[in-house]
């Protein structure tokens, strides 16, 4: 049985974004208050330990819509169950960031 790792609650919040549709870095920042410094490091860290994958969107529809281009962040199969581990852990994470509000992108 493999032993899942324990997040910090930045990391486990982070999760938790991501899992309730808040897909990119600066949603996450905006739904979780924490600040770039703190994410963006977060993020890679995730990506790395494959708890998260991602993907850039097309320059296309940046263009469209006269931004940057975005990278999206999808949680793994692994990210999923670290997240139910750091749910039984951080009890309060469900409120903090509730999935049913969750942001169409």
């Amino acid at each position: 049985m493999a032993v899942e790792p324990k997040l910090s609650h930045t990391a486990a919040m982070i999760l938790q974004a991501i899992h309730a549709g808040y897909i990119y870095g600066f949603s996450v920042m905006e739904m979780t208050g924490l600040p770039s410094g703190t994410v963006y490091p977060a993020l890679r860290r995730l990506e790395r330990d494959e708890l998260i994958r991602s993907h850039w969107e097309k320059q296309s529809i940046a263009d469209a819509e006269q931004r940057p281009a975005r990278k999206y962040y999808k949680l793994t199969a692994a990210g999923k169950s670290t997240l139910e581990a750091s749910r039984r852990r951080y009890p309060l994470l469900e409120r903090l960031i509730p999935t049913e509000e969750a942001k169409t992108v």
